[in-house]
């Protein structure tokens, strides 16, 4: 039996990569000379990063928010900075899950949450690349992850059940 593809689906799907590569050239207009940035993470940022590639001359180099990140800057040659190394980072270049119309986000589906958090508060300026698709009027709508450090696991684990939850470990 051949299956029925609808038509509707490619259209939406290449207009959806097409704003996704829109909304992550225009973060590069937030760079400026000499700039150290920090980079998150997903397909949006994937985009970012594949753009910044031919703009590598202008920064001094990038905080990567996961090891995903940070293997991608790197397979372009852009120098990877360690936070602790650079301090106050003057733009973060991040994506989020969900988006409402009052700018209320949802990250930390990818599970890089933690180190996004880092990055996002030890930088001046945060620019958020996410298309329309993002877009949802009650932020929520899959599970979030947790991220736990790997002592607490079973501690966290035990108050999640005492409220309800289901908790799942994902490695």
């Amino acid at each position: 039996m051949l299956s029925q593809r609808d038509p509707e689906e490619g259209i939406k799907t290449v207009n959806q990569e097409r704003k996704k590569h829109t909304v992550a050239r225009a973060a590069l207009d937030f760079i400026e000379e000499g700039m150290v940035i920090g980079v998150g993470t997903g397909t949006t940022v994937d985009i970012f990063i594949e753009e910044l590639k031919n703009s590598k001359s202008r920064i001094e180099g990038a905080v990567a928010s996961s090891i995903n990140t940070h293997e991608k800057l790197k397979e372009r040659g852009i120098p990877i900075l360690e936070l602790n190394a650079t301090g106050e980072l003057e733009l973060y270049v991040d994506g989020a899950d969900e988006a409402t119309k009052h700018l209320h986000l949802l990250k930390g589906g990818g599970g890089a949450l933690t180190r996004e958090k880092i990055i996002a508060q030890a930088s001046k300026k945060f620019v958020c690349v996410i298309d329309d698709s993002k877009l949802v009027d009650r932020l929520g709508k899959f599970p979030l992850p947790i991220e736990v450090i790997p002592m607490a696991r079973s501690a966290v684990a035990g108050e999640i059940v005492k409220i309800g939850g289901t908790p799942e470990w994902r490695s």
